[in-house]
């Protein structure tokens, strides 16, 4: 301590020490003292002298405080003056009033430091080991060392801790520390960690990143927290953007989901503080990262998707038709949208049904249009209205073909109520604001990408220009304010309008002959092109120019000849007469040489500095990169060439033709096909039925057949052995047998029915003795024996029942076979009537027969009416008997019921105990505080055994006493 005093003393008591030898002596301090307590206090020292003293320690310390980190790694302090000071030394932050010279030389410095220090890699590697200390004082200036490095030199910083084991892990350690300064400089120092490494930040998605960074998003209150919130958002963009594997895991971990809270901002007209619009900014562009046009397009309609379902494109439209939004959130959100639902059919159709809150409700399409069509709205947002109206259009037929239909006489609300978005378009496209003209003629044209159905119907649509002129076709009204030109007094620029113009034309007339027809059938169209293209005006007109090259070449390409007066010949002719070819193409290669060409065709959202500067629409470069080339060819052939190509179509046609018509007989073949193959497969399982059916009757008639054979040999040798009188005593035997056999089953049954009714007694006696000891008084004990031999008595009777059922059961069973029986011997008694053969010499002995049989037959027939009446009493017996079984199941039933409120008591009443209990305990708890209190403020306390051995104690003296009187 000493020594220090010195140095730091005479740094500025005497000139004899300079700063660089006081530096060096605290180096030599550093590294030969033996102590710990010198060591620490010469790093301190050096701390305090690297902010104002920066490249001195940097060259004459750096060494020895590496060498500290790595030998007394025991002592937390030490180690935490050795990182603050090596932050010092490779840091670039400076006051503010630093110079600019200053500043950059701090920052060569800075680079130059971090370039000794990452020399050799084994110190990048020992610093992410003290990454892993808990101690504040290592861990926090560690951190901040680190993100200075990869501040000064990223890309070699990154490299060395991508092959360092575990180093990236170590780093996602920061986001789980407790402490909030640590946490929120690891977020900080994971901003320049994965900044353009895609390797690094697949790393650090797959260690969770994504859902710690949410929680913590979620915990300082989403789009209403602080700069923290900021940081997360930024280092979830560095993780996202153009990393398709992150997106994807992104999208799969149901992340999206936890994105919607942070769009509930409500209907606010205050209390959007700086922080605030600066969090939502990039919440909306990170949203936005998701859905960009540059990603793939699966990876893209999946993310779409999930914001549908998951309620954010909902969300999000809230926003769009909020009051009290800012101005630059309102065109981020109108962004956002629009690659939200662009190209997606189920979220574009949504978007076609939002509303806006008015009175009454307008569609936020006809809203967003009002605001793209009027003049004193911000450019930005009038941008932001155009890009939304193309992404709803885009690819979406269904969308292009409504708002077509507004324009069309058959829909026009001829009350003038409301505004359509035709209407609008329409009054944008004939204001006399230039950009106004531009924004709703390619709004217009996006209604025409590549549907031609919708470039016919807009040949329908009429205009009336002012009254008492007939009406005229919108194609006639552009073309008469296109070749108008500069006289018409305009805001804006001067060619913008025109361009605008000559876009929608060339995107309606492209693949579309029915159109160029309509544009040729005006006389005064092809001189005014003819006219424009041949002049030689300045460089501002020469876009204007070829754009009119380009609509004339589209109107020789997709001519079909059918207007002899502008066949394609006759306009080739023309433009070599009053152009030439090669001026012609030269004119026509000026739209793709345009500065403002390349930077409109790098991607489909319009943004552009200034308003002069929105001269291309993105699909539009598309066109002409398309058309160009096929344009220059056909300029170029000649008429033969002509014929020989339409020849080649219409042979193409023909073929094409050929082809799908036996593209439908095919068709229509294999149709026929599979609906013969159903029927032939129903047939099978009908003949499979048949052929099963059939062989099931053959073998009846078989079995039929062969009792035939039986009963006829049987009756045979009955005949020949046996006398009819005989055969009939035999039969009446046989039947005499069976009789008798029932007549015991009988017996048998009416036995098992008395025994029954007996057992039915016993269980009437039962309930009844149960109803009478249930209504006398019990106490808790006896009510729970009651109970327990209730259930028990409850259970026998069930079985009982149960078996008495199931007997019930085999009675109706034997009676039901009874009964068969019977009708066989019925079947049987007839037959042999009518079979049995009566033989004799004379009448006399047949008509004896005869009677016999008869009387026997009778004597049958009796017998058998007894039976039934017996089996009829048995029935009416059974039923009585199901009777009496229902009443005993209620009556168990209602033992069974009165059982549950006895135990229902039964409960209650051991509930009071055990509150009794609880309350006695939590009595005997507060009686021992109070105790525990009064013996701590000093006041004696005597307890209860001490109270009952003291009564004991006086008993045995009192007893002493009157023994030693007694003595006495």
């Amino acid at each position: 301590m000493n020594f220090l005093r010195g140095v730091m003393g005479g740094q500025s008591a005497g000139p004899q020490h300079t700063e660089a030898e006081t530096i060096q002596k605290l180096c030599d301090r550093v590294a030969s003292s033996t102590l710990l307590d010198d060591r620490r206090n010469a790093v301190r020292a050096l701390k305090s002298l690297s902010k104002k003293y920066r490249l001195e320690v940097g060259i004459q310390a750096m060494e020895h405080l590496i060498h500290v980190l790595q030998t007394d790694r025991s002592d937390s302090e030490i180690i935490g003056y050795a990182l603050d000071t090596l932050y010092n030394i490779i840091s670039n932050e400076e006051e503010e009033e630093v110079e600019e010279n200053s500043t950059r030389h701090s920052e060569d410095l800075g680079s130059q430091f971090t370039e000794i220090f990452i020399k050799q890699q084994e110190n990048v590697t020992l610093l992410l080991s003290l990454l892993e200390e808990f101690d504040f004082h290592v861990r926090w200036p560690g951190v901040k060392l680190l993100t200075s490095l990869l501040k000064q030199l990223g890309p070699q910083v990154q490299q060395i801790i991508l092959v360092s084991p575990m180093g990236v892990s170590r780093l996602m350690d920061l986001l789980a520390d407790s402490r909030e300064v640590i946490r929120n400089d690891g977020v900080l120092l994971l901003q320049a960690l994965t900044r353009s490494n895609g390797a690094i930040q697949k790393i650090v998605a797959f260690e969770n990143a994504f859902e710690r960074l949410l929680d913590i998003i979620t915990e300082e209150g989403n789009s209403d927290g602080g700069i923290v919130v900021e940081d997360c958002l930024i280092l979830l963009q560095n993780l996202l953007k153009n990393n398709n594997s992150n997106q994807n895991f992104f999208k799969e971990g149901s992340y999206i989901q936890r994105m919607k809270p942070w769009f509930e901002v409500g209907d606010e007209n205050s209390g959007w503080s700086a922080q605030k619009v600066t969090n939502l900014h990039l919440m909306l562009q990170l949203v936005r990262v998701l859905v960009s046009p540059t990603n793939p397009p699966g990876a893209t309609s999946s993310c779409q998707k999930a914001m549908f379902q998951c309620g954010l494109l909902q969300q999000l439209c809230t926003i769009l038709m909020a009051t009290g939004v800012p101005a630059d959130i309102l065109t981020e959100t109108i962004n956002t949208v629009s690659e939200v639902i662009r190209g997606c059919q189920v979220n574009q159709d949504y978007f076609a049904s939002v509303n806006a809150p008015s009175n009454p409700p307008r569609p936020a399409i006809v809203v967003l249009l009002m605001s793209m069509v009027n003049e004193r709205q911000p450019f930005v947002l009038r941008c932001a209205v155009l890009y939304c109206f193309q992404c709803f259009l885009y690819k979406n037929q269904k969308g292009q073909g409504e708002i077509v239909s507004t324009l069309l006489p058959s829909t026009i609300d001829a009350t003038g109520n409301s505004v359509s978005a035709g209407q609008l378009l329409c009054g944008g496209l004939f204001s006399t604001d230039s950009l106004s003209n531009w924004c709703a003629a390619v709004a217009l044209a996006h209604a025409l990408q590549e549907n031609a159905t919708q470039k016919e119907q807009l040949l329908r649509v009429q205009l009336a220009t002012s009254i008492g002129n007939p009406p005229v076709s919108l194609l006639q009204q552009c073309t008469n304010i296109l070749s108008q030109g500069d006289k018409i007094d305009r805001r804006g620029s001067k060619i913008q309008t025109r361009v605008g113009l000559l876009m929608l034309l060339c995107t309606w007339l492209s693949n579309c002959p029915i159109a160029v027809t309509h544009f040729l059938h005006n006389s005064a169209n092809v001189p005014f092109l003819t006219g424009q293209i041949a002049e030689n005006l300045g460089e501002e007109e020469q876009l204007v120019q070829g754009l009119c090259a380009l609509l004339l070449g589209i109107s020789i390409y997709f001519n079909d000849n059918s207007l002899e007066s502008c066949t394609k010949e006759k306009l080739k002719q023309l433009i070599e007469k009053r152009i030439g070819k090669e001026n012609f193409i030269e004119k026509l290669g000026f739209i793709s040489k345009h500065e403002l060409y390349s930077r409109a065709s790098q991607k489909p959202q319009p943004n552009f500095p200034s308003p002069e500067c929105m001269i291309f629409d993105h699909e539009f470069t598309k066109l002409v990169k398309e058309l160009e080339g096929v344009i220059t060819k056909a300029i170029y052939k000649s008429s033969e060439e002509d014929k020989k190509e339409e020849e080649v179509k219409k042979t193409l046609e023909q073929h094409d033709n050929i082809v799908s018509h036996y593209k439908n007989m095919i068709r229509e073949q294999d149709l026929q096909l599979e609906e013969l193959r159903q029927q032939v497969s129903t047939l099978k399982c009908q003949n499979e039925q048949l052929q099963t059916a059939v062989t099931q009757q053959v073998s009846q008639i078989q079995q039929h057949k062969d009792q035939y054979n039986l009963l006829k040999v049987q009756l045979g040798k009955d005949n020949q052995h046996q006398s009819s009188y005989s055969d009939g005593a035999q039969v009446n035997g046989i039947q005499l047998e069976e009789i008798g056999r029932l007549r015991e089953e009988i017996e048998e049954l009416k036995s098992n029915q008395e025994l029954l009714q007996s057992q039915l007694t016993e269980k009437d006696s039962l309930i009844e003795n149960l109803k009478s000891s249930q209504t006398s008084g019990m106490n808790e004990q006896s009510l729970a024996t009651a109970s327990a031999r209730d259930s028990e008595q409850v259970a026998e009777l069930k079985q009982e029942l149960a078996t008495l059922k199931s007997q019930l059961n085999s009675q109706s069973v034997e009676i039901t076979k009874l009964q068969t029986e019977k009708q066989e011997l019925l079947q049987k008694t007839e037959a042999f009537a009518e079979s049995v053969p009566v033989q004799g010499d004379s009448e006399t002995v047949r008509a004896a027969k005869t009677t016999d049989v008869e009387g026997r037959l009778s004597a049958l027939l009796q017998e058998t009416k007894e039976l039934k009446n017996e089996i009829k009493a048995l029935s009416e017996e059974r039923t009585a008997i199901k009777e009496q079984l229902d009443s005993s199941n209620s009556t168990v039933a209602i033992l069974q019921n009165e059982k549950d409120k006895l135990e229902l008591e039964i409960t209650d009443s051991k509930k009071e105990q055990d509150d009794l209990l609880v309350l006695l305990a939590e009595q005997d708890q507060k009686i021992f505080s109070l105790k525990r209190k009064l013996k701590d403020l000093g006041y004696p306390i005597v307890e209860e055994d001490e109270l009952e051995s003291g009564d004991q104690d006086e008993d045995d003296e009192n007893e002493d006493a009157d023994k030693d009187q007694d003595s006495i």
